[in-house]
């Protein structure tokens, strides 16, 4: 949500010993602590509340509630949608039964702070004030909005829940899964939202609707049950700026910076787009194990990168004039063929070399049994941008104009999929 966040002022309350907070969020920058608030209340800077992310754990704090409760577990992956519950109840006579923490469907019980509530105490959170997601407010105003996408969120006024009423195990693949229409009682204050996709209109029948406070709440594709690939903050040194669910990376002023994709592989055939945002920079691929960390995918021997003048960089050779020159605002496509080592390259839709990546004719070939990232190296400036399609169907903020056909239905590109090729997700890796 990046700059996003959302608001609503609460009504009275149904009870404010007992609520239940659970969404499925994904994390994009591991940022400073402040700017990693999921969910939070205020009344004053001395009575507030916030459920946020703090040195990479999960950590609830109520002042109203003299609470707080951090976990020892890190929350580090960019990749991964968490589910993520927080139950509370401090009618419990047992301390520790009073506030509870799941993520996945498991209970968190290795803390690290566990400064539990007194029995009967109230908290500000779930009461008559205004309430924040993906922001916090310490002073009176918002003061450090999220990087954080999410979905499913609903908060529950009067009931403690634990994780499995919102979610369960896939009994072939074990994995946590969403229960898209759970059955839970949302009492007086209580919310469903982004369900389907940006929508804050609430699903629960209360019609506790919640405003967009600042930014744009946009659609991604990317969610628990297929999670597409993004750029990754994590890898190598010289990291650019990433913002739009880490989907633009901004360069860095000291060298070239490769951002790769979260997701590698080394079979299947595979699609994104990239829309350049300055006159230099390169995109490609590059393998796994030749991973940079202070230069561009082309320098390396399996790495290939198809740079705005129109030259192909691999092995730190160039061959200039071997496409067209492309400028800001075009949208480069790659197709990656790992069935047949191949390599294509797309400007605008038109496909370069008089390559035909659907008909498996002309390309680049490339090194065969290696894994590969997609991979976009901006150049050595902070004004160098690029952002990356890899499905959602967004460049930065804006939409694509007109969606191109796609014979896989996974991910929306500006352009025509080529056929036999699909989006780098989780379900396209199951094609």
């Amino acid at each position: 949500m990046a700059t996003t966040y959302l608001t609503r002022t609460f009504s009275s309350p149904t009870d404010r010993k007992i609520f239940t907070w659970s969404a499925w969020v994904k994390r994009q920058n591991l940022v400073s602590d402040h700017t990693n608030a999921l969910f939070g209340a205020y009344l004053n800077s001395s009575v507030r509340s916030v459920f946020r992310f703090n040195a990479h754990k999960l950590n609830f704090q109520d002042t109203e509630g003299s609470v707080e409760i951090r976990t020892n577990r890190l929350f580090r992956d960019v990749n991964a949608w968490y589910h993520i519950v927080l139950a509370v109840d401090t009618t419990q006579a047992t301390s520790s039964d009073r506030v509870k923490l799941y993520v996945n469907g498991e209970q968190e019980t290795s803390l690290d702070r566990t400064d539990y509530p007194a029995q009967n105490s109230i908290f500000l959170m779930g009461g008559a004030d205004i309430h924040y997601i993906n922001a916090r407010n310490s002073s009176g105003s918002v003061d450090s909005i999220a990087d954080m996408s999410y979905s499913h969120i609903h908060f529950t006024d009067g009931t403690a829940y634990d994780a499995s009423y919102f979610g369960s195990t896939d009994s072939t693949t074990g994995e946590w899964k969403i229960k898209t229409s759970p059955s839970v009682t949302y009492g007086n204050n209580g919310f469903f939202i982004l369900k389907d996709g940006n929508s804050v209109t609430d699903q629960s029948g209360n019609s506790n609707n919640w405003t967009v406070g600042g930014g744009t709440l946009t659609k991604t594709e990317d969610n628990p049950s297929n999670v597409f690939a993004t750029l990754n903050p994590l890898a190598g040194t010289a990291i650019g700026s990433y913002t739009n669910g880490n989907n633009r990376v901004v360069g860095v002023s000291t060298s070239w910076t490769t951002a790769p994709s979260t997701l590698a592989v080394s079979s299947g055939k595979f699609y994104c787009e990239a829309k350049a945002q300055h006159t230099s920079l390169m995109v490609g691929i590059l393998d796994i194990d030749q991973m940079i960390t202070n230069n561009f995918q082309g320098t390396k021997s399996n790495g290939w990168g198809y740079e705005v003048t129109g030259t192909l960089w691999n092995n730190g050779n160039p061959t200039t004039s071997w496409g067209s020159t492309y400028t800001t605002g075009d949208i480069i496509g790659i197709g990656m063929d790992l069935d047949n080592n191949k390599l294509y390259f797309s400007k605008n839709g038109t496909w370069q070399n008089s390559a035909n990546p659907s008909a498996g004719t002309g390309g680049i070939s490339i090194t065969a049994d290696k894994t590969y990232y997609f991979a976009m190296s901006p150049v050595d400036s902070t004004s160098s941008v690029i952002e990356a399609n890899f499905g959602n169907g967004y460049f930065g903020t804006t939409a694509v104009s007109s969606a191109g056909t796609n014979a896989s239905g996974i991910g929306i590109f500006e352009y025509d999929v080529p056929t036999g090729f699909t989006a780098l997700s989780t379900k396209g890796l199951n094609l």
